[in-house]
């Protein structure tokens, strides 16, 4: 295998890394820095429920493989040592472009939007992964922290 095949290899393989990184939105994982914090809990009702869309990432990753890879394809689309040049730039540049999107559309998530009043009155806004589901009218408790959440109210 050629130098410019292993480079284009290895850049789809980062490309593929890359899909696989989504953050994890679910209510039941914590970070290993969360183990042994105090955080604030207080109880609510759920008041509305709603779906709602959760961007994608944008670490870098996707937007360098994909010039890696536009790069390696493109230096072979020109005649002679300019053409080459100005196709890796320009085939870099479009990769770029194409990796970012990629990267951002493989790690775009679906989740719910709960509003909970608290038993003083107060209306909390909270995002979640889609699992599990709370109902309009369900008791939860509401857990503040680095990244706060809502679990089921098991009174």
């Amino acid at each position: 295998m050629t130098g410019r095949g292993l480079l284009l290899l290895s850049a789809l393989g980062v490309c593929a890394m890359v899909t696989a990184c989504a953050p994890n939105i679910s209510p039941d994982s914590y970070a290993a820095g969360s183990v042994g914090q105090v955080n604030r809990t207080v109880r609510g009702l759920v008041v509305s429920a709603r779906p709602v869309a959760i961007g994608g990432t944008q670490s870098g990753l996707g937007a360098g493989a994909g010039a890696v890879a536009g790069g390696a394809a493109g230096s072979s689309m020109g005649s002679g040592p300019r053409g080459n040049i100005i196709g890796a730039v320009g085939g870099a540049l479009v990769g770029g472009v194409i990796g970012a999107m990629a990267e951002d559309a493989a790690t775009r998530q679906g989740g719910m939007e709960y509003v909970v009043q608290t038993d003083n009155g107060a209306l909390l806004t909270v995002v979640q992964g889609n699992a599990p589901a709370f109902a309009v009218s369900q008791k939860v408790l509401v857990l503040y922290g680095s990244r706060s959440r809502i679990i089921a109210d098991p009174t």
